[in-house]
């Protein structure tokens, strides 16, 4: 049986699966809604510290407020659930504890509360799909590693890019690819030192409907970097060069500048993991993501060139779209009818984001987030990050640094004093301790 398969007969049963949500801003409300129209499967609980944002959220997804029971006591909520109704709650404990629950998705963004709503729901035997990829970047593999332990799944979201590109990239290699390259196209602009006080910068986040230090975490590239280096720790793709080279480039130039120099590419070696740049009319790589691949024997890789997009020398798979949080369902689906994992790093990570200085810093300021005035995320290979003790982004929200760092310098463990409050600094250093 496939997944619509085994879905449509927990909808014959009654039975439909029930997802817990933690995060119900933008993408986790329009989540709610696209959840409704799935055969066999529910968003049953909501949390969120906006609780109106909740209510919300199941209003626009057509579900009757008599439906809707509104509580932060555990009891409650399970007999709400056992009874086919849902719960809009502000504790988001209650996603990972009740017994009802049958997946968990977090959809937060913040870094440290998507590693305590993973931790906890793999303690409770939950199965934990990951859209803040933030956390994953940092201790993914930890906690796939204690998934595994603890006999669930731990998975990164489908339909976000790194999810579509590891999906692309696991279909490229089922059929003896090798993988060259791996990315997406940025349809931003870049500038390092955005900010979410910037006129421009408040201006088009209203427009886009769009909260303005999100708009610049994708603007300085840094949430490039973070879905970068998740696909490619998933794939085992670390970047060619630090920051990755990120070229202007068309769908039909993808197998060519992404080709070894040699082949009058960029890169200096393959099986790497980059972005590109530029908007080429019907030829712009984004909202798109790409595998550019090659294959041993001459027939079969010019058959390839033959068929897909592309100039050559290297043959691309492309994928024109990705529909973000509307395909997270699918994951959570899979991991509760499946038990299968849609993305997830299963080996020593080979990438890292790392810190950057976004402004002169002295001894005592905090750091915040990306996205925000301190900082920024750059791509690296892991193992360079670790000889050089470079700062892993998600632990820099609020370390306090401890020696002058000039602007644009890369920010390194020995010049911050890490917030040791923080679940996600200790499951970094077990993870960290996993290959010493």
């Amino acid at each position: 049986m496939n997944l619509n398969d085994r879905l449509a007969e927990r909808e014959d049963q009654g039975n439909r699966v029930k997802m817990a949500l933690v995060g119900a801003g933008q993408m986790g409300a329009t989540m709610v809604v696209s959840a409704e129209s799935i055969v066999g499967f529910r968003a049953a609980l909501v949390a969120d510290v906006m609780i109106d944002r909740v209510t919300a959220a199941f209003a626009k997804a057509g579900v009757p407020a008599e439906q809707v029971v509104v509580t932060d006591d555990a009891k409650t909520a399970e007999q709400a659930l056992r009874a086919g109704n849902r719960v809009a709650t502000s504790d988001w404990h209650l996603a990972v504890t009740l017994p009802s629950v049958e997946v968990v998705v977090d959809a937060t963004g913040v870094p440290e509360i998507g590693a305590r709503v993973a931790y906890h729901a793999i303690n409770n035997h939950k199965h934990i799909v990951m859209l803040t990829v933030e956390t994953d970047i940092v201790v993914g593999r930890v906690l796939k590693k204690l998934a595994d332990n603890a006999g669930v799944v731990y998975t990164v979201s489908a339909g976000d890019e790194p999810g579509a590109i590891t999906e692309l990239g696991n279909y490229a290699r089922a059929m003896g690819f090798t993988i060259v390259a791996a990315g997406k196209g940025k349809n931003t602009p870049y500038n390092p030192d955005a900010t979410p006080d910037m006129p421009e910068i408040i201006e088009t986040a209203k427009k886009w409907g769009a909260n303005p230090r999100l708009l610049v975490e994708f603007i300085e590239a840094s949430k490039t970097a973070v879905e970068m280096i998740a696909q490619g720790n998933a794939l085992g793709l670390a970047p060619d060069v630090r920051g990755m080279h990120g070229p202007q480039c068309s769908v039909q130039d993808l197998g060519k500048v992404f080709s070894l120099k040699s082949q009058g590419g960029i890169l200096d070696r393959e099986g790497v993991t980059d972005f590109c740049h530029g908007q080429f009319g019907n030829d712009t790589v984004a909202p798109g993501v790409f595998v550019v691949v090659k294959a041993a024997d001459p027939a079969i890789h010019a058959g390839l060139t033959g068929l897909s997009h592309g100039k050559g020398p290297n043959g691309v798979l492309y994928r024109p779209y990705h529909l973000t949080n509307l395909e997270t369902p699918v994951s959570a689906a899979r991991a509760v009818l499946l038990h299968e994992t849609t993305m997830a790093t299963t080996t020593r990570p080979v990438g890292e984001v790392v810190t950057v200085a976004k402004k002169d810093l002295k001894p005592g300021d905090r750091l915040d987030k990306m996205g925000e005035y301190t900082n920024r995320g750059l791509g690296e290979r892991a193992d360079v990050a670790a000889k050089e003790r470079l700062l892993p982004i998600g632990l820099a929200p609020d370390a306090i640094v401890t020696q002058p760092i000039k602007k644009n310098d890369l920010i390194t463990l020995d010049q911050v004093q890490l917030d040791y409050s923080k679940l996600i600094v200790h499951l970094r250093a077990m993870q960290d301790a996993l290959y010493q």
